[in-house]
């Protein structure tokens, strides 16, 4: 499996990891605006950003996870995790 990190996740640190900047992230990773579209790391930041309270997050995330196979569902939360835990 490919690492789906990028530059572009460099963002999320400019915006302060606010919940909103983060959002943005996952639909820019979802659509392949800016990037290559990844769902994975779509799923990841949307992930993260529900977390953080975006409402808009929390519903995009699950409209995404219904796209992904059970192996990447797992390699998204996984890489979730890892970014909340050094974040």
């Amino acid at each position: 499996m490919a690492r789906f990190e990028t530059p572009m996740s460099g963002m999320a640190m400019m915006g302060g990891n606010s919940a909103d900047a983060l959002c943005e992230l996952g639909v820019n990773y979802a659509t392949g605006r800016g990037c290559a579209a990844d769902l994975v790391a779509a799923h990841k930041w949307l992930n993260i950003a529900a977390i953080r309270g975006s409402e808009r997050a929390a519903e995009l995330r699950a409209d995404v996870a219904a796209t992904l196979t059970k192996m990447q569902l797992a390699a998204a939360l996984r890489a979730a995790r890892e970014w909340m835990t050094t974040h």
